[in-house]
């Protein structure tokens, strides 16, 4: 048996809409985010305590989890996900010739929400979820197609906080699983 797990590889992120009522977390509006490509999971921890006896360290708190900021590297959104994690309200049709278009406006009538996000990252399949979070405005970067094709994909970050049960949980691990489906059917029934 190994000593540790190296990681092979990161997929299937998920989001749905957070809430806390009845002093219980509840997830809605579940769906795919788009393909994943890459993340990365920045935390911020306070610092340590120390308590000094006899002119050494007797006693030690370790730092605790401050907030963290997380980015996720997509391939794209689909307008769904990307509606539900911008809060995007308004619309607006725009006439072409015969055929009407709908286009998302982004505006004060906008509330960016709460929400969970999962994705797969595979040691040999293992979920995380991130209880509560609420992503910042999506920017974009793209460039013209030169004489071969430059795949692009979309960098999206988010603000992971402590949710608002008991525990103030902030990070969900599960255990391994044996297949990406398993791991993500831990995720979606976690976010439901």
């Amino acid at each position: 048996m190994a000593n540790g797990k190296v990681i092979t590889g990161y997929s299937k992120p998920i989001v749905a809409k957070y809430t806390f009522n009845d002093n219980a977390i509840s997830y809605t509006d579940r769906m795919p985010l788009a393909r994943g490509v890459k993340v990365t999971m920045e935390v911020e921890i306070g610092d340590p305590t120390n308590f000094f006896a006899d002119n050494t360290i007797s006693e030690a708190v370790a730092g605790q989890f401050n907030g963290a900021t997380a980015t996720l590297e997509v391939d794209g959104l689909k307008d769904a996900a990307r509606k539900l994690i911008a809060g995007l309200v308004t619309e607006k049709s725009i006439v072409v010739s015969t055929s009407t278009v709908k286009a998302s406006v982004y505006d004060d009538l906008q509330v960016i929400p709460y929400v969970g996000i999962g994705f797969v990252v595979r040691y040999m399949e293992n979920g995380v979820t991130l209880p509560k979070a609420q992503f910042s405005p999506e920017g974009l970067e793209a460039e013209t197609q030169g004489e071969s094709v430059d795949f692009q994909t979309t960098e999206l970050q988010a603000t992971v906080m402590r949710a608002d049960d008991a525990a103030h949980s902030w990070k969900v691990i599960a255990e391994d699983q044996a297949t990406e489906a398993d791991a993500v059917a831990v995720i979606e029934a976690y976010l439901s």
